[in-house]
């Protein structure tokens, strides 16, 4: 018997199986990131309905768009049948996709019942038009059938779980493309099993008095339709509803990580370890076992931030706290509290030597170096150590005490590790009060300059200044440098300090000649955090332009240590001083490691004899002669000037004279003087006319 295709439905039919591919692969996506086994539950069983009457529908437009010259119809009971198969295949594949994972033979096995219940679904409702006689298939397309079933499933099965994740790359146009690659396989499935099906001649349809069947097409398209765009509009309503849910959670876990842990390092922040130490505390009540706190500041890492920028320092900081974790016990906490400070919280120490050996395990972990961006350095903190209960019953006192003790250790010689002691919260609050009073020291005055004489050796004439700053405190009273040049220094305030002594002195150069009086080279120190600012000569520059006094008025000293901590660096910056017409002088020498190789790149103007050589020459009769003699002989070969420091012994002034010692300073010569004293000196020095 001759069949026919209404050429319209078959495209709709397409179009179906089409849109029902897409949905489940959306839903396919959506079960699988569900939690909640109730909403899974739910989500399949809807799914599954929805995805079922797509198949189903698909297959019963194809047979709608199916004509012979005779009345067809379909019996309403074996149309039902076919429809609960396509939901129970459909509820199998979202079963099957939204597993973790697919295995291959699991993809095999579960394509195989798949492919069975499609064709099941297609030939049952083919045998709801109860044919008389019975429709005769033929066996190679009937077998084609059921493959192309079975391949199909199995491509949609592993299709719907390769794409099932919805953060992948385009993963839209991916799902559109697919469902149109199973929308033709499945539909192809479906018109292989019709072209199977011979119909005799003289065939009648037990069913054509059933279902009308342009009613049916009707209903069926607008009813599939519907099912699956409200499918998938709440399908990704869900998704939308639950991805902001989602970014809520997750953003009120990164608030709260960020509330306790520090970004840089992953560390516990202070709020972290605070909370921590005081359940240590109420633990150690209960068991009468004690703790310690491990207070680390990295010795130099400031001008490592400085000098190398903040990048790299970052860098140092990750490394660090890496290292650090290794060095202690999984019960231990190890905090970061901001800049290079690290504390390590070691609970249950039994006594002192626990704590001990800690610090010396992290020194000598420390001291094999870490690896940071291809370079290896060696990066050393100072270690301050409280325990409690005997050092602090407070998170407060044991933190404040365990700092003061690792200020201590940074007194003491850095790089090393002390124990709390009494006496060293008077230095400690000492030391806060002098951070306190730089803070305030240059907006209310409270810095001045002295300036200590420097003498030829030849004449005694005076050769110039070097100015040295001096800190009055209305509360803390007159404070030389040595008392908080070093805090100044660690805490980064002597780089302004150092410019205002700059703009200091070029003033009162200005006043000196505007008095009449001979005009003097002032030296000024230079401290290791300013060496290592890389505008420094620059900043140096605008500020005697801006002061208008020439730069051969001021010479710069450079202790010979600073000078050889990064020797080829000293030197350009050396250059580029000089070349800005600004003197430098080597101060402390001998005190160092100077090589003469570097000397001799140098070509400093003047080289300052440490005191301790000075003094030698009363203490050490023959021999503090000759290491004396050695040097000048060395610097006058340089073509440098020297100058001694510290002469405070005529028999030191008459050794210095005979050695030929360009200048000298000290005590016996000049005390540091203010500038009214100085300007009164050079005055009384003044050839009368």
């Amino acid at each position: 018997m001759q069949s026919t295709y209404y050429l319209g439905l078959v495209v709709v039919s397409l179009a179906v199986a089409t849109l029902a591919s897409y949905t489940a692969l959306d839903l396919a996506g959506r079960i699988s990131t569900m939690a909640s086994a109730r909403l899974r539950h739910l989500w399949l069983a809807g799914g599954a309905a929805a995805m079922g009457t797509g198949i189903w529908s698909m297959h019963f437009i194809g047979m709608l768009a199916f004509s012979l010259p005779i009345p067809l119809g379909y019996d309403f009971a074996i149309t039902s049948y076919s429809l609960i198969i396509a939901m129970i295949v459909s509820y199998f594949a979202l079963v099957q996709v939204a597993r973790p994972t697919l295995s291959a033979r699991r993809l095999v096995t579960g394509g195989l019942l798949m492919g069975f219940g499609i064709a099941g679904m297609h030939y049952t409702g083919m045998a709801a038009m109860q044919m008389q006689p019975g429709i005769h298939y033929r066996p190679g397309l009937f077998a084609a059938s059921v493959a192309i079933a079975i391949a199909a499933s199995m491509a949609a099965l592993w299709i719907a779980h390769t794409l099932r994740d919805s953060r992948q790359h385009r993963v839209l146009i991916k799902r559109i493309g697919a469902a149109c690659v199973m929308g033709i396989a499945i539909t192809g499935m479906h018109y292989t099993g019709m072209a199977a099906a011979d119909f005799l001649p003289g065939s009648v349809c037990g069913a054509a008095r059933g279902v009308n069947a342009q009613w049916l097409a009707t209903t069926i398209i607008l009813f599939t339709f519907v099912i699956l765009i409200v499918t998938l509009i709440l399908s990704r309503f869900d998704a939308h509803t639950t991805f902001l849910a989602g970014s809520v959670s997750s953003l009120n876990n990164q608030i709260v990580r960020l509330a306790t842990y520090d970004t840089l390092t992953d560390l516990p922040n202070r709020r972290t370890l605070n909370e921590h130490i005081e359940r240590a505390i109420h633990a150690s009540k209960q068991t009468r076992r004690g703790f310690a706190i491990l207070f680390m500041d990295l010795d130099g890492f400031k001008t490592i931030n400085d000098s190398l920028g903040h990048a790299f320092g970052d860098e140092v900081l990750k490394s660090f706290a890496q290292h650090l974790r290794q060095c202690v016990r999984n019960v231990d906490t190890v905090a970061r509290l901001g800049g290079d400070e690290f504390v390590v919280l070691a609970e249950n120490i039994g006594a002192p030597r626990d704590a001990e050996r800690m610090a010396e395990a992290v020194l000598e972990r420390m001291r094999e170096g870490i690896s940071t961006q291809s370079q290896m350095l060696q990066i050393m903190p100072s270690i301050g150590i409280a325990l409690y209960p005997q050092d602090g019953s407070s998170v407060d006192e044991l933190l404040k005490h365990a700092d003061a003790a690792m200020y201590e250790a940074k007194r003491g010689g850095r790089s090393t590790y002390r124990f709390f002691e009494a006496h060293m919260n008077e230095a400690a609050m000492r030391t806060l009060k002098i951070q306190s009073a730089l803070h305030e020291a240059l907006g209310k005055g409270y810095f001045s300059l002295h300036f200590q004489p420097k003498f030829r050796g030849d004449s005694g004439a005076v050769a110039g200044a070097e100015a040295l700053i001096r800190l009055n405190h209305p509360e803390i009273g007159v404070l030389p440098p040595m008392d908080f040049i070093p805090i100044a220094e660690r805490s980064g305030q002597v780089v302004e300090i150092g410019y205002w002594v700059v703009r200091e002195t070029c003033r009162q150069i200005r006043r000196w000649e505007s008095a009449g009086l001979p005009s003097m080279k002032i030296a000024i120190n230079l401290s290791p955090r300013q060496m290592a600012q890389p505008d420094l000569v620059a900043k140096i520059l605008e500020i005697v332009h801006a002061e208008g006094v020439d730069c051969n008025q001021i010479m710069f000293e450079i202790t010979e240590t600073v000078a050889m901590q990064d020797a080829a660096k000293t030197t350009e910056m050396i250059r580029e001083f000089q070349n800005s017409g600004f003197e430098i002088s080597i101060d402390d020498f001998g005190t160092g490691y100077s090589s003469l190789a570097y000397l001799q790149r140098f070509r400093v103007k003047q080289l300052k004899i440490d005191r301790f050589f000075t003094s030698g020459l009363d203490a050490d009769g023959h021999e503090g002669s000759a290491i004396v003699q050695a040097i000048i002989a060395l610097a006058h070969s340089l073509e440098m000037d020297v100058v001694a420091e510290g002469v405070e012994t005529a028999s030191q002034l008459d050794k210095l004279k005979d050695l030929q010692c360009d200048e000298m300073q000290g005590f016996l010569l000049g005390k540091p003087l203010t500038a009214d004293a100085f300007s009164e000196l050079l005055q009384e020095r003044m050839p009368t006319t």
